[in-house]
């Protein structure tokens, strides 16, 4: 049977690769079912400034559910695993929901980033507290959860934000 290590990694791995191949594929096959809007410049100059805010936000947000981000700013002495399972998984889906209405402000591909890596922290969170006594302290929680991310390279959280900087940046130009 595989180590927790070992399953965490293939999790990562996969939700890393779900990201890249969903926005290269949004990125590189036009959309046939749209129809081509007729250009505008003044809602164009009008609507720039709100899409780059929202990616500024979601980039914001991405920082914000990254585990280590999370863990310091949740984490107290007293905490059980549960207790922090239900803190972590509680603080992402409330930071999601406050950032909701941000994607009708960026394309589906982005969306659909900052969609997965909340999906895959919490399936994270949950397969690792899952493996633990619900009575154990805290930091046994924490500890697999960050080594999981600190081995993986290059975490989820940073895809996500090279690919929400990358979009930015190309409706800048």
């Amino acid at each position: 049977m595989p180590s927790t290590q070992t399953l965490l990694y293939i999790v990562i791995t996969i939700g890393a690769i779900a990201l890249i191949y969903m926005t290269i594929k949004d990125l590189i096959k036009p959309k046939k079912d749209e129809p081509a809007a007729a250009p505008n410049p003044g809602a164009s100059a009008a609507v720039l400034p709100l899409q780059l805010q929202a990616y500024e936000r979601l980039v914001l947000l991405v920082e914000r559910i990254n585990p280590q981000s999370l863990i310091s700013r949740l984490y107290m002495q007293e905490m059980t695993v549960v207790d922090m399972q239900i803190a972590l998984i509680q603080t992402i889906k409330a930071e999601f929901d406050h950032n909701i209405s941000q994607q009708i402000y960026v394309s589906p591909a982005a969306w659909e980033t900052v969609k997965t890596l909340k999906e895959q922290t919490i399936t994270l969170i949950n397969q690792i507290s899952a493996q633990l006594p619900a009575d154990a302290p805290a930091k046994e929680l924490n500890r697999p959860i960050l080594e999981a991310f600190l081995q993986a390279g290059e975490s989820p959280s940073e895809l996500a934000s090279q690919i929400l900087n990358g979009e930015a940046k190309k409706i800048m130009r």
